[in-house]
């Protein structure tokens, strides 16, 4: 099987920090601290901010990175020779306007993971859907197939660190790697660097990948694209970053879902496509009985595992995955071995425990699900793997949209997203980036209107301590609730379970 040839890409500039002050605002995310140890491990002296304490910033300051949550006040400590600033600041943010009044230099989360890429083996995974399941799949067998990458994922995982075939450890959301990779066909060469590839504000045009992936492509961040065809365009800007394929430039793209053909026109790179299709390069082939994946390429079988996770998105999440992995040089049935042992990432249909009720228990996941593919998708997987009806039970939903702009644009579509939910309950849009006039544009209870229209069974409640209580007199034994959302709703499953916001 070919494989492919990173380049040597010169090193850049963010490499020289050694011994330099790196600020970053918006520390504690999953993406920007696991930047931060990076950086930290390349010998800058970091430092940074955020909104409020939590584990991650803790975590940080255990690790000598000290953290401060007095932002307002507008403090950027001396020295600092460049500031990093999380997705989630906005440019009028205090302490970034203190950095342009002392004249340092700012740049996004995106901008320095791309500088982070230079001189690195860069894999970029995008889509609108699966990107931190994916990489952190990716991730683990990589490491157990001994090529020692370096991750950087939006979400925490505990096999991450270690990989599938080790002991967990703590749930993280980074990994350091090699300098350079150890083993395999591409020994020698620079170090792996896997990184989710957002495209929200078109944030991946930043990246400077050598192989990519796009899983999906469909209408979202439409405050930011204003439609679907702003968004494949974006993908297409983003596919051409990758370099010619006699530079070792691969893209790996969804045979169905995913606008290929605009998207991948023209590349110079090696254009691969994977799929359930037999058209595609990559074969994938799902048996739900037994759920059996098997990955083939040009009639032969590459892998072959029993899938850990629910769902046919996640049996693609892993076969792609697997594709790359192979691709990277790793061994089909190592990479098969870590992933039939992958058990998730923090809040991608978390399994959290059960709650014992009269007569058997209720059985509680936890999804990060924002969009109505996700949401359709994960309501189907579980149905399917958790079948409550065998138990005379049903599956209840609760669902806090995110962002008032996404539910407004979408807000035909999350209706029909829940068709496999026998109730849902929804509290208050949470509020994030939006202005308040959008605020005033859509509510919760538009969308429990148009779920009652279409039958089911829907009611709008808050707040988070409301909501446990009617699941308390709502929920019997051998239902299944799943409390989906990109926002704090979390919590509602944490207290239903008596596990605390913690």
């Amino acid at each position: 099987m070919r494989q492919i040839s990173p380049s040597h890409a010169p090193a850049d500039a963010l490499f020289a920090l050694a011994g330099r002050h790196v600020y970053m605002v918006g520390i504690g995310g999953c993406g920007m601290s696991g930047l931060a140890r990076m950086l930290r491990a390349r010998g800058a002296i970091v430092a940074g901010s955020d909104s409020s304490p939590g584990e991650t910033t803790a975590l940080l300051a255990e690790e000598g990175v000290p953290v401060c949550f007095e932002q307002a006040e507008g403090r950027v400590p001396e020295p600092c020779d460049l500031v990093i600033a999380s997705a989630a600041v906005r440019p009028e943010h205090p302490e970034l306007l203190a950095a342009q009044r002392r004249g340092v230099e700012i740049i996004t989360y995106a901008e320095a993971l791309g500088r982070c890429m230079a001189g690195r083996t860069g894999v970029a995974l995008a889509g609108t859907h699966g990107k931190s399941t994916t990489t952190a799949m990716l991730g683990a067998a990589l490491t157990d197939a001994g090529l020692d990458p370096t991750v950087i994922v939006g979400a925490t995982c505990p096999q991450l660190a270690r990989g599938c075939l080790a002991p967990a450890g703590r749930s993280v959301g980074f990994r350091l790697g090699a300098e350079t990779i150890p083993a395999g066909p591409l020994a020698g060469r620079p170090g792996l660097l896997l990184a989710e590839a957002c495209e929200f504000n078109r944030s991946f045009h930043h990246l400077r990948p050598t192989v990519a992936s796009i899983s999906s492509v469909e209408a979202d961040h439409l405050d930011v694209y204003g439609s679907l065809d702003a968004v494949v365009q974006a993908f297409a800007e983003f596919a051409r970053l990758l370099p010619p394929a006699d530079q070792g430039g691969l893209l790996l793209i969804a045979d169905e879902g995913a606008h290929r053909r605009q998207v991948a026109a023209g590349l110079r790179c090696r254009v691969e496509t994977i799929g359930f299709s037999p058209a595609a390069d990559w074969v994938v082939w799902l048996d739900t009985p037994t759920r059996r994946v098997t990955l083939t390429r040009r009639g032969a079988e590459v892998a072959s595992w029993r899938a850990s996770l629910p769902g046919a998105h996640n049996a693609m999440n892993a076969a792609t995955a697997c594709a790359l992995a192979v691709s990277l040089g790793a061994d089909g049935a190592r990479v098969a071995e870590s992933l039939e042992s992958f058990r998730g990432v923090d809040r991608r249909t978390q399994f959290l425990g059960e709650r014992p009720v009269p007569g058997g228990a209720v059985r509680v996941y936890d999804d990060y699900g924002h969009h109505p593919t996700e949401i359709d998708a994960t309501l189907r997987a579980l149905r399917d793997f958790e079948r409550p009806e065998d138990r005379g039970g049903r599956l209840v939903c609760v669902f806090q949209p995110h962002q008032h702009s996404r539910t407004r644009f979408l807000l035909e579509e999350f209706a029909a997203a829940f068709g496999q939910a026998d109730a849902v309950i929804v509290p208050h849009i949470y509020f994030v980036r939006d202005s308040e006039i959008e605020k005033q544009k859509v509510s919760s209870a538009d969308l429990v209107d148009r779920l009652r229209r279409r039958g089911v069974r829907a009611m709008h409640l808050y707040p988070f301590e409301a909501i446990v209580e009617q699941l308390e007199n709502l929920c019997r034994a051998g239902d299944t609730l799943v409390v989906m959302g990109a926002g704090p709703v979390w919590q509602v499953a944490h207290g239903y379970l008596g596990l605390g916001k913690g």
